[in-house]
């Protein structure tokens, strides 16, 4: 979906929404790696909640949540996609220079937020199976994104791909370890 379909009127109460959602989500299964035993197969629980709700239910995307809602694309990633989403997590957050995230979160700086945040997003559902067979792949930014994949390890514009195939009912998340900032 083209950043000038993007509603601005897209906002969502974060605490109720974690309550609402907090039981419904298990963690995924990473590349390489079985999922555990209280894991469910990836696509089984995760399947009812759409990308956004999957994203507040796992825990470690509050900073990304923040910036959906600031950016006005709440509504976007709730609708129907399918989308595949490239999330950074807190911590991948964190690790930006300081200031960085509170500059992109100003209303004056809302253009530049939605940029960056569309950068992570590609049009249709690409689970890891798919991701790793590709060398690049377009987001709706109209950007591309490079893709490697080395054995078990995929990265994403030098991103790691930690977790994979966090299954929503409109596409799929993969965890990333670093903010992908499109170039200028």
């Amino acid at each position: 979906m083209p950043p000038s379909t993007l509603s601005a009127s897209s906002s969502i109460r974060l605490r109720p929404l974690l309550l609402a959602l907090a039981l419904g989500l298990t963690a995924p299964v990473a590349f390489g790696a079985a999922a555990s035993p209280k894991t469910p197969p990836a696509g089984q629980a995760q399947a009812q909640a759409d990308i956004v709700d999957a994203a507040i239910a796992a825990g470690e995307f509050n900073t990304l949540v923040a910036a959906l809602q600031a950016a006005g694309l709440v509504e976007t990633l709730k609708g129907p996609g399918p989308f595949t989403v490239f999330a950074p997590t807190d911590a991948a957050f964190a690790a930006l220079p300081a200031g960085t995230v509170e500059n992109l979160l100003k209303p004056e700086n809302k253009a530049q937020l939605v940029e960056v945040l569309t950068y992570h997003v590609v049009p249709g559902r690409y689970p890891a199976a798919r991701v790793a067979t590709l060398e690049e792949a377009a987001t709706v930014n109209g950007d591309s994104l490079d893709i490697a994949t080395s054995g078990d390890t995929v990265t994403v514009e030098g991103a790691r791909v930690v977790t994979a195939d966090v299954d929503a009912s409109n596409g799929v998340i993969h965890v990333i370890d670093k903010v992908l900032i499109p170039e200028d």
